[in-house]
């Protein structure tokens, strides 16, 4: 078998910011796929399911009420590896392009107090994977990295 895309990357010199992953064509339109590298792959100890999860609940809901992007937010995840997330836009973006959005998305989640949204039995099937604190410090981490980002942080190391 071929190897997909993400796995051609050197996760070894990659560090944390924001990469465009990939780019896809379905029908007229483009999907760009954003790889938002939180911890340094195979260096760094990995996200918990807690954190990860309430990143993604808290996440979601940020993404899908911004009036300039919700009507272009596909997809915004967790990686499987648990060192980040994707977040898939409508257009034929850039790194350079959505990372203002990035910036507020995750201050929001850094600053966020309060009820996770999303977090009950009737709304989520594993309402109690949560942990609020943990992931408001992750994403003050991430923050402080999509701050001072620059080439080395938007363009995959080659």
């Amino acid at each position: 078998m071929e190897k997909i895309a993400s796995f051609t990357i050197d996760h070894i010199k990659l560090q944390p910011g924001v990469y465009v992953s990939r780019r896809d064509t379905v029908g007229a339109e483009v999907i760009t796929t954003f790889d938002l590298r939180m911890t340094s792959p195979n260096e760094e100890p990995v996200m918990n399911t807690a954190e990860v999860h309430t990143i993604e609940h808290l996440g979601a809901t940020f993404l899908r009420n911004d009036p300039q992007w919700k009507d272009r937010v596909l997809y915004f995840g967790p990686m499987g590896c648990r060192t980040g997330f994707y977040l898939l836009l409508a257009g034929d973006l850039s790194s350079e392009q959505v990372l203002d959005l990035v910036k507020k998305c995750f201050r929001f989640i850094a600053d966020y107090r309060g009820e996770v949204p999303g977090a009950s039995a009737r709304d989520c099937g594993n309402y109690l994977d949560m942990n609020l604190p943990m992931a408001n410090y992750l994403a003050e981490k991430y923050c402080r990295v999509l701050e001072t980002a620059d080439e080395s942080r938007l363009h995959y190391p080659q």
